[in-house]
């Protein structure tokens, strides 16, 4: 008997239904566990055997799942994340008042404790860093601040947290945060800053986990217009025997 017509006698007649093709662009271990937990899966990769040999022994399966393609990394979700800022002075308020609109928590952490937000304020960055998914770096440079984040912090994040710096580059110590990126101690980086500007760690370049900007947060048309009428503000005041709007404190 031909092929197809021992085929066609084994079916009783009848051809047999071609499988469903359904292709998916990645099946990582979650998934791959998913679909054994529901259905019974034959793998191709993991059986060894040739194509037809495989196919032959698949007793006319429902569908056949194809992987490939292109596949794009996995977005971060940011709403219910936690955030812990440093320092919520003017910019971090800000931040923080533009991710609450997003159902983040956020928490902080500044010289003191300030009665007019809601916010959870931890006095340690280290203990900041152990309760916050997104650690983000806001504050002034100063003698107390610089490096501000390091090695132990950076770990307290851990390698599911995700470092923001749009603070002053020596805020962090910035070759801890290169380690720790390599490593995977944390999962990714942010920096808008760097300790030795112009100069970025060659390293940062390669990453796939780091997005870099080149000192320009403050950069929109508004932020500098908003600027320009500050500084001439705090001009008109001083000559005219006024409080400052934003004195420089020693």
């Amino acid at each position: 008997m031909a092929p197809a017509a021992a085929t066609a006698a084994k079916w009783s007649g009848k051809p047999p239904a071609l499988p469903s093709l359904l292709l998916i662009r990645r099946v990582d271990a979650s998934f791959a566990a998913g679909l054994r937990q529901r259905f019974r899966v034959l793998d191709f990769f993991a059986s060894g055997e040739p194509l037809p040999a495989f196919l032959a022994a698949a007793e006319a399966p429902r569908a056949a799942v194809v992987t490939g393609g292109v596949f794009l990394a996995w977005h971060f979700q940011l709403g219910g994340k936690r955030i812990g800022i440093i320092g919520l002075g003017n910019i971090g308020s800000l931040i923080a008042k533009r991710l609450e609109a997003f159902g983040c928590v956020i928490y902080y952490n500044s010289r003191k404790p300030k009665d007019s937000v809601s916010y959870r304020y931890f006095p340690s960055v280290h203990d900041l860093a152990v309760e916050s998914d997104v650690l983000v770096v806001a504050c002034a440079l100063n003698k107390d601040t610089r490096h501000i984040v390091n090695m132990d912090v950076l770990d307290a994040l851990g390698k599911d947290g995700i470092i923001i710096n749009i603070g002053r580059g020596a805020n962090i110590d910035e070759a801890e945060m290169v380690r720790a990126l390599k490593e995977g101690r944390i999962a990714g980086a942010g920096p808008d800053v760097f300790e030795n500007e112009p100069e970025v760690p060659a390293e940062l370049l390669s990453m796939d986990n780091v997005v870099l900007t080149h000192h320009v947060a403050v950069s929109t048309s508004e932020s500098r217009g908003d600027l320009r009428d500050h500084t001439i503000a705090n001009l008109e005041a001083f000559f005219s025997g006024k409080p400052l709007l934003t004195p420089v404190l020693p």
